[in-house]
């Protein structure tokens, strides 16, 4: 049975006392094992068994009110003091944050219709402006057009990465989709469909692999258990310098472009 995700409303809460003063959903797993309470920067999610009343979960939710507070508290401080890793404006000579570097950008008047994106040498950016987009809203178009290449470029060393790791173990998804996400950096379906976030394009490439590695396991264990680990570790050995990594600098990562 899938997890699903229930959003809990006001009538749900209208039988308890001491309401909670935030948003959050409930999400039913038949891998939980207990209820639980994840905090993260744009949600609170519980995830509990199938077989847990949402009346227990309800209690439970008021019961830790002051813990969920505080640690909303801390994570919007710290989201706070995170910079975001992009320019303020896509102009010429703005560094532009890719594979864990920051590479220049130089504009250039584009003869086509539309705007086009290149990496040159793997050390530059050059964006060819077509006149009817220069002026204010030019910024603007650079940001989306160098979003969509990234994307572009995340289908390609994701595919890459999946070739290079499957077949070791016969771990192949079902399919691959590349989506924008503001909490997750990938994720696997019952199903084998494996979901990346475009934005690992920012992060150091061998981040992305860790990333690739990670959900291509789940299809052997949908877990977080010790054969999982051990499963991912015969993968990358090193796999936990790069989980590291991404725990340590994903908060600036999820800031996008």
């Amino acid at each position: 049975m899938p997890a699903t995700i229930i959003k809990l409303t006001d009538k749900l809460l209208s039988g308890l006392r001491n309401q909670p003063t935030f948003n959050y959903s409930l999400r039913r797993s038949p891998r939980a094992k207990r209820t639980r309470i994840v905090v993260k920067a744009d949600k609170v999610e519980v995830v509990a068994p199938p077989h847990v009343s949402e009346r227990r979960i309800q209690a439970f939710v008021t019961a830790q009110q002051a813990w969920i507070e505080q640690a909303l508290q801390r994570v919007a401080s710290r989201a706070d003091s995170v910079g975001s890793l992009a320019p303020a404006e896509y102009v010429d000579g703005a560094l532009i944050p890719y594979q864990g570097r920051h590479l220049p950008l130089s504009i250039k008047a584009g003869t086509a219709k539309t705007l086009k994106v290149q990496l040159l040498a793997e050390n530059q950016f050059v964006v060819y402006l077509p006149a009817s987009l220069e002026g204010g809203q030019g910024s603007e178009c650079i940001r989306q057009a160098l979003q969509q290449w990234m994307k572009q470029q995340s289908r390609q060393l994701a595919l890459s990465l999946i070739d290079k790791h499957s077949a070791r173990f016969a771990l192949q998804p079902r399919s691959l989709r590349i989506k924008t996400q503001k909490s997750r950096w990938g994720s696997c379906g019952p199903n084998n469909d494996i979901n990346l976030n475009w934005l690992l394009m920012l992060a150091p490439p061998v981040v992305m692999e860790y990333v690739v590695v990670h959900e291509l396991c789940h299809i052997r264990h949908k877990n977080h258990s010790r054969d999982f680990w051990e499963l991912v570790a015969l993968h990358m050995p090193d796999y936990q310098q790069h989980r590291r990594w991404l725990k340590q600098h994903g908060a600036g990562l999820m800031m996008g472009l």
